[in-house]
């Protein structure tokens, strides 16, 4: 069941760091911007200035298409921040782009009880100050 996102009156944000602001200001652009190795040219998150597979040094952030997979969830029902009300629903999502690439949000847009592992989501972006939120919702049957 579809129910329409509710922006929260309060978020915690993340502090930016030189390696993480392209990921949490790209949807400025509404881009997704993920850290890349351009020698074994897989994609890495939180963005580092070396690959931790390869250890090369040729990484930059690099657009993906935002689309994904809930590789895990769960759904908190805990009053942690007042002005951020249960239920929601925390996640994993799988890049569309490499599998083993996981971004963690929270899935909107659907009643917490209907999402399941392997729901397909696409990304969209949430701002606050300086900072772009990405949040995921699940993708849109076309007709």
């Amino acid at each position: 069941m579809t129910i329409p996102y509710v922006r929260p009156e309060f978020r915690m944000l993340p502090a930016p760091t030189p390696q993480s602001q392209e990921y949490w200001t790209g949807g400025r652009n509404g881009e997704l911007l993920v850290h890349r190795c351009h020698s074994c040219t897989n994609f890495f998150l939180p963005g580092a200035p070396a690959c931790w597979r390869c250890q090369s040094t040729d990484v930059a952030p690099e657009p993906v298409s935002g689309r994904g997979t809930v590789a895990a969830f769960t759904v908190n029902r805990q009053t942690w921040i007042p002005a951020f009300p249960p239920p929601y629903t925390v996640a994993f999502i799988e890049l569309a782009e490499q599998p083993d690439t996981r971004v963690v949000s929270n899935v909107v847009d659907i009643d917490p009880e209907d999402v399941t592992i392997g729901l397909e989501v696409e990304v969209f972006f949430e701002e606050w100050e300086d900072v772009w939120i990405p949040l995921f919702r699940p993708v849109k049957e076309s007709n």
